[in-house]
């Protein structure tokens, strides 16, 4: 009887969680959108953005926190990092393998964390991490490869996706409520706008 309760009220459940689907106005560019999932870390006038220009879009609010998150990974390989651009909830584990013939000293002073992993080979275990534990931006880059950038925003929230090259987004699986919706686009631009969700329903946002 309870596993059929269950069943029962699963799509009651489903069809109560809300969503955002909308676009964020991005910089332009004079390159081609690039359509795979490879950016480069690029620094105009101290302002750090990718390139393509994406935004990672997420609701701020007051969400409950889980009791463990995935561990991540930032992965080196042919001298850059993968992904150039990752956002994780803040209490995230985040690994940074080395998958070049070759030492690699990943380090970071940004103020939402600040570390030195050292030179290590791709042999070297166990592999250096880092848990991210304060929300902010965080700039990596590496002390033997000074071409090498890497962003990642530490997020208080669960609830983030990056846009595709063109700003459209879509975020899922959101309690109802009245949030701010805010979405990074560089280092020193990130826009807001306020939305208030109704259960089963989806919101159109444009922004800005």
């Amino acid at each position: 009887m309870k596993l059929i309760a269950c069943l029962l009220l699963a799509p009651i459940l489903a069809s109560a969680q809300c969503a955002i689907e909308g676009h964020v106005e991005l910089p332009k560019t004079k390159s081609a959108p690039v359509m795979t999932k490879r950016y480069e870390i690029v620094t105009k006038g101290g302002v750090l953005s990718t390139n393509p220009p994406v935004a990672v879009v997420y609701l701020e609010g007051n969400f409950a926190k889980p009791a463990s998150l995935p561990v991540k990974q930032v992965v080196q390989k042919d001298f850059l990092f993968h992904p150039s651009l990752l956002a994780v909830q803040t209490g995230t584990k985040v690994e940074f393998p080395n998958q070049d013939d070759a030492y690699h000293n990943v380090f970071s002073f940004s103020p939402a964390k600040r570390f030195d992993l050292g030179r290590y080979r791709p042999e070297d275990k166990p592999v250096p991490s880092q848990l991210l534990d304060k929300p902010g931006m965080i700039t990596l880059r590496c002390d033997i490869h000074e071409h090498m950038r890497g962003i990642i925003l530490v997020l208080d929230t669960p609830h983030f996706v990056i846009s595709d090259p063109e700003g459209n987004f879509k975020l899922k699986d959101l309690p109802a409520g009245s949030y701010k919706l805010k979405a990074w686009i560089s280092s020193r631009t990130t826009l807001e706008k306020p939305v208030t969700l109704t259960k089963g329903s989806t919101t159109k946002v444009q922004l800005p």
